[in-house]
């Protein structure tokens, strides 16, 4: 099957979550293709879609949001998968689903939705960025659990092999 990750990540952590998800569904014997939502024209050309969107400020990444809303009927009529990340520290906070993660899922009609850890590296940070980390004291460092991504991803690659069995 013929494969769309698109991610969006500000500083790359997220980014590296699909690369991972991309690398499994290959892999599994699908061609990949790995586009930014900001560049995502069409996705009618793809049997399945992978959506990923890091979150700030309790929100998806504006490209992913822009991507749903011009291509939302399409989505709709493939199978789609949508994680994010962001949740940083032990435990990881905040604990909350943000409000437009279940409005994207729906819109999609998402498969499944997972949310993994973050990375936080103050040093990649902008200045308003760094006041926001230091108001809600968000604790650094790298979260993430590549290893439970790359599980994510196989569960997705065997739902598109019985997928392709029911075709």
């Amino acid at each position: 099957m013929r494969v769309l990750v698109s991610v969006a990540s500000r500083h790359g952590a997220t980014r590296e979550m699909g690369d991972v998800v991309a690398q499994v569904l290959r892999d599994a014997g699908h061609e990949v293709e790995q586009v930014d939502p900001d560049e995502v024209e069409r996705v009618d050309a793809f049997d399945a879609v992978v959506l990923g969107s890091a979150v700030y400020v309790g929100r998806l990444a504006l490209g992913l949001r822009d991507l749903v809303d011009r291509q939302a009927g399409q989505l709709r009529a493939r199978p789609v998968w949508l994680f994010w990340s962001g949740p940083i520290g032990d435990p990881p906070v905040p604990a909350t689903v943000p409000d437009d993660v279940t409005e994207i899922a729906q819109a999609v009609e998402a498969r499944d939705v997972a949310v993994f850890p973050g990375r936080l590296e103050r040093s990649e940070l902008n200045i308003s960025e760094r006041a926001l980390v230091a108001l809600v004291r968000a604790e650094p460092g790298d979260f993430r659990d590549m290893d439970a991504v790359g599980t994510w991803a196989q569960g997705v690659a065997r739902d598109l092999a019985r997928s392709a069995l029911e075709a």
